[in-house]
């Protein structure tokens, strides 16, 4: 038994070692990645250090490690990141990002590196509603987002009445604004992916929590430029990464250790 289980360990850490050479070798290389630095816990300002950390660094410096390349990390407002990545100024951009048809007319996506749901993030003492249904019949209370992002258009069609102009929804320029507009009592509930929810629970003790249920669950992915050179070895490298448990053990420092460390 044990000789088949030393056999067995054998050909799985073969099987890992040779995904690892069959990557591609950008030979050094600098790939120019952008984010926004406001999507706990994928990117955002360490409050101890103000480098920029998150998930989403992890997981792109690691994938550079794994190709032969370097970072040069670059920061920008989500409001014109697409159109940046789009236009060449940058190659990889990231800000959790979901992955759908209209975004992949202007540029191409890596393949999906999270899945998540739309949850209802309020404050913790919140009682006057507890699902999208009981917020939406009252016209008092109100939602915060940013525009084009799949939160914005979760409150619009999964929570209001589908009139991306209604009133009900604030517009901030940034998540964390939002979010803070949230906490301040500003508007009544920001609407976010599961592991940000679960990021801003564990980053403030009991002034968060979530109510209702999902509301769909979407896939994110790395933006870059039509045709990029390096779609083919970002897919190749985030392929390594989920199955050599590097995307697990990613995943569990930052939706869990790191909560708990705040």
């Amino acid at each position: 038994m044990k000789s088949k289980f030393i056999a067995a360990a054998a050909i799985l850490l073969g099987t890992i070692s040779a995904q690892a050479q069959a990557l591609p070798d950008l030979a050094g290389r600098t790939i120019v990645a952008v984010t926004e630095n406001a999507y706990v816990p994928l990117n955002f300002a360490d409050p101890k250090t103000g480098q920029g950390v998150g998930l989403e660094y992890d997981l792109v410096n690691e994938i550079a490690k794994r190709l032969n390349a370097k970072v040069d990390w670059q920061l920008s407002s989500w409001d014109v990141m697409i159109q940046a990545v789009r236009d060449g100024q940058f190659d990889i951009g990231m800000d959790g990002i979901t992955i759908n048809d209209e975004r992949k007319a202007q540029i191409d996506f890596s393949e999906p590196y999270l899945t998540s749901e739309q949850l209802m993030l309020v404050r913790a003492d919140e009682t006057r509603f507890t699902d999208n249904v009981t917020f939406a019949a009252n016209a008092e209370f109100l939602v915060g987002a940013q525009a084009g992002t799949t939160n914005f258009y979760t409150a619009v069609y999964s929570v209001l009445d589908g009139d991306e102009a209604n009133p009900r929804i604030k517009l901030f320029d940034t998540f964390g604004a939002s979010v803070s507009a949230l906490q301040s009592g500003d508007v009544d509930t920001v609407l976010m992916d599961k592991t940000s929810a679960n990021g801003y629970i564990g980053a403030n003790p009991g002034a968060f929590k979530v109510v209702g249920g999902p509301l769909g669950s979407e896939d994110f992915g790395f933006i870059l430029t039509k045709g990029s050179d390096l779609i083919a070895p970002i897919n190749a490298a985030l392929a390594s990464i989920k199955a050599d448990g590097t995307m697990d053990s990613l995943q569990k420092k930052w939706f869990y250790d790191y909560n708990a460390a705040q």
